[in-house]
């Protein structure tokens, strides 16, 4: 609920001081011309029956790679300050693919369009003169966060996506973003985005070195220090995570007081009540009732210029699923507020059978959050392997019950 206040800021003075050093009103980019910008960098063939031979190519360029980061040239964030638009407006033709049924936009085509800017923008980050080709495979590790400050993104006026690096380590690099809609001839903000992009090899198996990234104002300063505190605050997460650490004496008792909410004590005599006793709380669901399933099949449509499934196609499955999952829980139309959380554990193959699972964990209020896990499914050797798992806060039109866990877990 805090976030809702966050984007009043927007658009940043930075925006505004990386794009001021841009003459004149230059026709700027639209969103397939970032995916055809993006195919020329990677050299990736727009036929699937030609990936393996353009993949095959690419193994010429590990002779470009930088030994050691130092060899990189810095640079600075204006350097990868991108603008592109999404022309909703002036050009109706393109409408019908953002458009859902309630007369706005499918917030999971925003979540393509956001993959596809952020590799952009870090691919311009890294560009090196008189190479037209990079020999980085850049790809999406994580969706940090995303905020929304508008409950309605609308389907006929023209959107604009700003964004630029914001924090470098040695091998990976935030991208902070920005989406803006057009009302009355100014844009005003709709959600601010960090994503984090990691280097590798022309193959794609290996960690690549990146350019460091030169902070050149105060301003600039502090979101370089807060990208370091992002990355610090992911570790800390990491490591306190159930299946390595114990609950805190917090946690212990929030658990504690939840299971003795449900225990049934007019079932058995005082002094006989048992764990097996369990009541559901008025207005309250069981959170093994609050779940919604589906499965994908990943077509050679769906992939990305690395020939794996694209990271924004299963953002966007999974948004749905979520959506879907607080629909049906709240019985009334949920509004996006904020993504979390969103782990690229492992790329999903063209071919794979993926199996999506919406959970709704936590609610209060009118809000719902729901955490969505991604596997596929290997037919040939029947295992499960987890590739994502996506977190996100929906806000419903009315009051939603409470959710209960029954079990430990």
């Amino acid at each position: 609920a805090h976030r809702l206040c966050t984007m009043r800021k927007l658009p940043s003075v930075l925006a505004r001081t990386l794009s001021s050093g841009i003459s004149g009103s230059p026709v700027l980019p639209d969103m397939s011309e970032v995916r055809s910008r993006l195919r020329d960098i990677v050299g990736a063939s727009t036929n699937w029956r030609d990936h393996v031979q353009a993949m095959q190519e690419r193994k010429a360029l590990h002779t470009l790679l930088a030994k050691r980061q130092e060899d990189l040239p810095p640079r600075r964030m204006k350097d990868s300050y991108l603008e592109v638009i999404l022309p909703l407006g002036s050009q109706p033709e393109i409408r019908e693919k953002y458009l859902n049924v309630h007369n706005s936009v499918r917030f999971g085509r925003i979540l393509e369009d956001l993959d596809s800017l952020g590799v952009l923008i870090c691919y311009t980050h890294t560009k090196q003169e008189m190479q037209p080709r990079s020999p980085l495979s850049i790809v999406t590790a994580l969706v940090d966060k995303i905020n929304l400050c508008k409950k309605i993104i609308y389907p006929d006026c023209d959107i604009k996506f700003t964004g630029n690096v914001s924090w470098v380590g040695r091998t990976s690099m935030e991208v902070k973003m920005h989406m803006l809609q057009l009302h009355d001839g100014d844009y005003s903000p709709v959600l601010e985005a960090t994503f984090v992009m990691v280097a590798r090899d022309p193959e794609n198996k290996r960690p690549a070195f990146v350019n460091p990234l030169v902070p050149e104002s105060p301003e600039e300063e502090e979101i370089f220090k807060q990208g370091e505190l992002n990355k610090l605050r992911r570790i800390d997460f990491s490591t306190a995570s159930l299946l390595k650490m114990a609950p805190t004496a917090e946690e212990r008792n929030i658990i504690h007081d939840i299971f003795l909410n449900t225990l049934d004590t007019r079932q058995e005599g005082e002094g006989t009540v048992s764990f097996r006793s369990r009541k559901l709380p008025p207005n309250s669901v069981w959170m093994e009732d609050a779940k919604l399933k589906g499965l994908q099949i990943c077509h050679p449509q769906e992939r990305n210029i690395f020939n794996r499934i694209f990271g924004g196609f299963l953002m966007r499955k999974a948004f749905e699923l979520g959506w879907a999952t607080a629909c049906s829980y709240g019985s009334s139309r949920p509004f996006i507020v904020s993504v979390d959380d969103i782990m690229f554990q492992r790329p999903v193959e063209v071919g794979s059978l993926l199996l999506l699972s919406g959970q709704v964990c936590y609610t209060e209020k009118n809000y719902i959050q729901v955490r969505v896990h991604s596997e596929v499914y290997d037919a040939d050797t029947r295992q499960h392997q987890t590739t994502n798992i996506f977190h996100f806060t929906f806000i419903s039109e009315n009051e939603v019950p409470r959710v209960v866990p029954k079990t430990y877990g």
